[in-house]
């Protein structure tokens, strides 16, 4: 099938070069020339293992291009996927421009032809008439401005929510081994197409263990699909606050946490994943999708009280860390900490919302000399736009000098350095 993904983010970049690996057609638009610039060199703009290597093979077998013409884009695709950031506002409430502005544009070079329109970012509950509306409003636009009218030319198309479930880090297994598929739509037409694009998925044709049962594909109404996005994700990290309360009441009592998340992920009910305590959770998905759950809750009258007390719990938990230090230090001013990682989970460049920066600003404002050591910032570069810490290049180099270091993210390397040393 012809695709066209519009936004290269982290969401957008990983769909078009899967789909592109499973047999479709697929132009990946963005609006940044450089960028587009460094994806026809070969090149990911994003650290995610096993990106690069398989964007550079899709490209050779000429199944996946880069392109900043949205018209060329909208004209190749029979589904064209709206993939760009949606990042959260300072009340929690989603910023949606940049989804209208592609809506706008999508409209604005519709020519005939059905086409499925699909939300991949994570929209506001609703928005998926919302997108509708734009997209007509793009396509009435156009056809004043050529001086036609909206009868001159058959526009068809239909709109569906297939929201994301990717962790960074294993994006592209999560890509050919998904939980489930969502599907919201109102069109059995859009549905079907859809389905179409993802056989291949369901069918687990690229997955390593094809023993396993097809990908289940869940399909609803479009309000319900973006539902299931924010419900899924507020749930995991309230999962996490969760096992971070219990970790606190563990070190009051003598309990191991681990031994006892343990315990509890046994019972099937429950299950292992998501009950690693630590510094809690950050990133670009967790705090901004349970804020604007929260957000749309206040909107209809509803007080959200356990997302809110989840919310409560993971920033007190960032600071559970610096508490430590000052029971262990006593005065932190004119003491070197020393941070093991730096991005918000392993495998990743992403520093968005990651606990080491509410670390560093809290160290630095109780007067301690602030070092760090982190696999990929540390050799990439990205250093410099972190202000207040200084970044060692070995782990090493990190502990030399310092009062205390804190594990702050697991990092598979973390688990073998000889901390006696």
């Amino acid at each position: 099938m012809r695709v066209c993904v519009i936004g290269t983010g982290y969401v957008g970049l990983v769909t078009g070069v899967c789909l592109a690996h499973i047999g479709h057609h697929v132009i990946c638009v963005d609006n940044n020339e450089d960028k587009v610039k460094l994806m026809k060199s070969g090149q990911s703009p994003i650290y995610e293992p096993g990106l690069s290597e398989l964007m550079q093979a899709c490209s050779k077998a000429g199944s996946l291009e880069f392109s900043s013409d949205l018209a060329r884009g909208v004209a190749h695709g029979e589904i064209l996927f709206i993939a760009v950031g949606t990042p959260a506002l300072p009340n929690g409430e989603s910023d949606t421009r940049y989804v209208e502005a592609v809506a706008r544009g999508i409209g604005n070079h519709l020519n005939g032809g059905y086409k499925v329109i699909v939300n991949k970012s994570t929209v506001p509950i609703g928005s998926g008439d919302w997108v509708r509306m734009i997209v007509m409003d793009g396509v009435t636009a156009h056809q004043k401005s050529s001086g036609g009218t909206t009868s001159d030319t058959s526009v068809e198309f239909d709109v569906v929510s297939n929201p994301e479930f990717l962790r960074e880090g294993s994006a592209i297994y999560d890509t050919f081994n998904p939980d489930r598929i969502v599907l919201g739509s109102n069109s059995d037409r859009a549905i079907s197409m859809m389905q179409e694009l993802y056989a291949p998925i369901v069918k687990r044709e690229p997955a390593e263990d094809k023993s396993l049962p097809p990908v289940p594909v869940v399909v609803t109404d479009l309000s319900s699909a973006e539902m299931v996005k924010y419900a899924s994700n507020s749930f995991l990290a309230t999962k996490i606050s969760f096992i971070n309360e219990i970790a606190n009441i563990c070190d009051r009592v003598g309990a191991d946490v681990t031994q006892v998340a343990q315990g509890i992920g046994l019972d099937t009910r429950i299950g292992g994943k998501f009950l690693q305590a630590g510094i809690g959770w950050g990133g670009s998905c967790f705090p901004k999708d349970v804020s604007a759950l929260i957000h749309t809750a206040d909107d209809y009258g509803f007080d959200a009280q356990l997302l809110k007390a989840a919310v409560s719990v993971n920033h007190r938990q960032r600071l559970i860390a610096v508490e430590k230090l000052q029971q262990e230090l006593k005065i932190l001013k004119g003491k070197t900490v020393g941070l093991l990682g730096l991005t918000f989970k392993p495998d990743t460049d992403d520093m968005r919302d990651a606990p080491a920066l509410i670390l560093i600003e809290n160290l630095n404002r109780l007067g301690a000399k602030v070092k760090a050591y982190d696999p990929i910032i540390s050799s990439s570069g990205m250093s410099h736009g972190i202000s207040g810490v200084q970044v060692e290049g070995d782990p090493d180099r990190l502990a030399d000098g310092c009062d205390a270091l804190v594990l702050v993210t697991d990092w598979e390397q973390f688990q073998s350095l000889d901390y006696g040393k």
